[in-house]
């Protein structure tokens, strides 16, 4: 299942998520499996959250269900459950092709930047690019941890605004990033944007996830559901 993260839903922490789809599925009468044991839970299994604050049109889940359902019925019944922002987009049923986190190597984010001019970013940039390492700090429950986020990026470049936006400035950033441990986010690398260029950003900047899934030959992000329809089109 993919699901979208919008407007101020972007700041529903995963576990308010997890409560939410939960709801959602006993009010929609979904028939989910559950876990053995003394506390049985639901069978629901997401595959590497957005953090919190961020937006995402390409979040996702996997759900073990009692019996067999349609897709289409069952997407409409949890969008309709779920408060408008957190949105399902897709359902398909699985294939026996492994995990779907399996499926997933890499993110592609849009990263909006009010107030930075497109010149300075695209320095920022070309220095990014040309470090061999570029080495930020995180805070951790374990204390303050030191990572290199340039090697996860495997494509880094500056974008045009669209059209509507003022004449004040404003830089957007496309990034693909690979899946790594600990994982790479979008503030890393606006942080090794800092480390490396001295970028600086007057107000906060808004990320979106725009895909998740594995890489083509051609380094293209394939989406992770795409194997289930094949699965399911040639047993067909």
């Amino acid at each position: 299942m993919r699901y979208a993260k919008r407007g101020p839903l972007r700041f529903t922490s995963h576990r308010d998520f997890a409560r939410a789809i939960e709801r959602a599925i006993h009010r929609a009468n979904v028939p989910i499996a559950y876990s053995q044991g003394f506390t049985p839970h639901p069978k629901i299994s997401f595959a590497s959250a957005a953090p919190t604050g961020v937006a995402s049109e390409a979040e996702y889940l996997e759900l073990g269900l009692q019996a067999r359902v349609d897709p289409e019925e069952l997407r409409s019944a949890l969008d309709s459950a779920l408060s408008p922002g957190l949105d399902v987009l897709d359902v398909v049923e699985a294939a026996a092709l492994g995990s779907l986190a399996d499926r997933i190597e890499a993110s592609r984010w849009r990263v909006e930047l009010p107030e930075v001019p497109t010149p300075d970013l695209e320095r920022a940039v070309e220095a990014f690019r040309a470090a061999p390492e570029v080495l930020v700090e995180r805070l951790t429950k374990q204390g303050r941890r030191s990572l290199d986020c340039r090697a996860a990026v495997l494509n880094i470049t500056v974008i045009s605004p669209p059209d509507g936006v003022p004449d004040a400035p404003y830089a957007i950033l496309d990034l693909v990033v690979r899946q790594v441990t600990p994982t790479v986010r979008p503030d890393d690398v606006l942080s090794g944007l800092r480390v490396v260029a001295d970028l600086v950003q007057p107000v906060p900047p808004r990320a979106t996830r725009l895909a998740q899934g594995s890489l083509n030959a051609a380094g293209e992000i394939v989406d992770p559901l795409d194997a289930d329809r094949e699965a399911s089109s040639v047993e067909r």
